[in-house]
């Protein structure tokens, strides 16, 4: 009766605002999270991420819309999708094979019909499937009927409380002066890929349960090793023992890469104490 009465609309979630009236309101009626975001420098992947992180966790339903004042309705006759799982995006593509299988990177099948196969870089492959989605990203793989790919979220809550990384952090992480990948992580070692920006250093720190070995495989670097000063440069490296005090620069003017080897009891990123710093950091 309450639908059919035809006396309610049904909030679907789309507004259209122009961006200085949606700034005006979230500074009126979200303070706190207006003030956080503010501070934001928007080309600083690390900054987005930490402030993310920190912002309360609200929908623009119930932070904004519900208590603004400036708020008009007006009926419309239009198309819409969420686009809010992989069904979705696979209902809509245009770019289904003969079998209606919607196909993303390094992927082979045979026997396969209606389904979505997704890989972010490794080899994906499927036989015989009907209906299904076949999601892989650098950090997860995802398999399950297309129908249901809207239950990902009870999974994410139970990795959530299982304590799961991945539910934190991608496996790429940006930091203020570049970002890293791990690239293998097995007890007693760890492998990352770490990109310094043109210019930007990391922080004068040591590990107290862990050594490292450091590959320069792309760019240029000058490495702080205790007391010294070490210009390395494509295929040189260097070691650094449990407890020196060390840090990387990118002198050059393009992304300095390097792979770092971890070596040792204790591999997580707590186990760093800083002694400078150009971000602020502790």
């Amino acid at each position: 009766s309450f639908v059919a009465s035809g006396d309610y609309f049904w909030n679907a979630g789309m507004f259209f605002f122009t961006i200085r009236e949606f700034l005006n309101e979230c500074r009126e009626l979200m303070p706190e999270a207006f003030a956080l975001l503010s501070a934001v420098d928007p080309d600083d992947p690390a900054q987005v991420t930490d402030a993310y992180n920190k912002v309360e966790s609200i929908s623009i339903d119930y932070a904004v819309m519900e208590k603004s004042r400036r708020i008009s309705v007006i009926p419309a006759d239009f198309s819409w999708n969420d686009i809010g799982d992989f069904s979705a995006i696979h209902e809509l593509s245009d770019r289904l094979d003969g079998q209606g299988n919607l196909v993303s990177g390094t992927v082979s099948h045979i026997g396969c019909s209606n389904s979505f196969f997704h890989s972010s870089g490794r080899l994906v492959t499927g036989i015989n499937l009907s209906g299904m989605a076949v999601i892989d990203s650098d950090d997860a793989t995802l398999v399950c009927p297309l129908s249901d790919t809207q239950e990902v979220k009870k999974i994410y809550e139970i990795l959530k409380k299982e304590g799961r990384s991945e539910t934190m952090v991608h496996c790429t992480v940006y930091r203020p002066w570049g970002y890293y990948t791990v690239l293998d992580e097995k007890p007693g070692h760890k492998v990352k890929r770490i990109t310094v920006y043109p210019g930007k250093r990391l922080s004068l720190q040591r590990h107290k349960r862990r050594s490292e070995h450091w590959t320069v495989v792309n760019g240029e670097a000058i490495v702080t090793k205790d007391s010294e000063r070490i210009p390395l440069t494509v295929n040189q490296s260097v070691f650094l023992p449990v407890l020196a005090i060390h840090r990387v620069e990118n002198p050059g003017n393009v992304d300095m890469q390097f792979v770092e080897v971890q070596v040792g009891d204790y591999l997580e990123e707590d186990d760093i104490e800083r002694f400078e710093d150009d971000y602020g950091r502790r």
